[in-house]
């Protein structure tokens, strides 16, 4: 007899803590954790692996390839969420995770329709501006705030809630993280926002492919590097400074 008042048995709700540590492990962060050995497998699996990457890239070159060759707009911008369909159908008969891919056709889908509505090719790249924006908006807030966004999330996937913040060698190198995940948006922001003034299509869709996909893995990885070192070091401390672990005999 179960011992819940429907009769049934009931799975306890996980706690918020606990969603949010899941949502870091399904982040990019997430998949190449302080501990992991750092292998081109791992950086190719924080991005979504092969598919993630043909996903991710594959609609902004067919963009900029048809734009470039005919300079139509509405081929150019109907043909990637076409592709973003297909992405989701695949997944859909194949019974995998969708919401990346449903993610980046809702994307795809906002953009072409504001290009449409304008009939400007340049307008295609709003959201992508936007979300750069919000982005650095976002992170500042963390950094102002004192609690560093990549600090947050580190604690959550190490199971450290926020201890890290008592410890002056991890809050500064999870603050200089979060910082360099400013420079990339705010980079982006600077090579993008002029280009998008100019109405520079063609050079806006390479520079968006240039820095998107590649630009974020490298981040990733200097992100990954950082963090482990100063978890690493702090590790051999305490080794070091507790050789015999255990209880104490009497």
């Amino acid at each position: 007899m179960s011992d819940s008042p429907g009769g049934a048995d009931e799975t306890p709700a996980l706690s918020l803590s606990d969603q949010l540590r899941q949502a870091a492990l399904r982040a990019g962060i997430g998949k190449v954790a302080p501990g992991e050995v750092p292998t081109g497998h791992a950086l190719l699996t924080a991005i979504g692996g092969v598919r993630g990457l043909v996903e991710s890239i594959l609609p902004g070159l067919a963009f900029l390839v048809i734009y470039t060759l005919t300079q139509a707009l509405l081929p150019a911008v109907l043909i990637p969420v076409a592709v973003g369909v297909v992405f989701v159908v695949v997944r859909l008969v194949q019974r995998g995770p969708v919401p990346q891919a449903i993610a980046g056709l809702l994307g795809i889908a906002l953009s072409a329709v504001l290009a449409l509505i304008s009939g400007r090719a340049v307008d295609n790249f709003i959201p992508g501006i936007v979300i750069n924006a919000i982005s650095i908006v976002v992170l500042l807030a963390t950094l102002v705030a004192r609690w560093p966004l990549i600090g947050i999330v580190v604690g959550l996937l190490t199971n450290e809630g926020a201890a890290w913040r008592a410890d002056r060698a991890k809050r500064r190198v999870l603050t200089l993280t979060t910082w360099l995940w400013v420079l990339l948006f705010a980079i982006r922001l600077a090579v993008e926002v002029p280009l998008f003034l100019a109405r520079d299509v063609t050079l806006l869709a390479a520079s968006k492919l240039v820095l998107g996909v590649p630009f974020y893995a490298a981040m990733l990885w200097v992100t990954w590097l950082l963090v482990r070192t100063v978890y690493a070091s702090r590790a051999a401390a305490e080794n070091d400074a507790d050789p015999y672990p255990g209880p104490s005999s009497t």
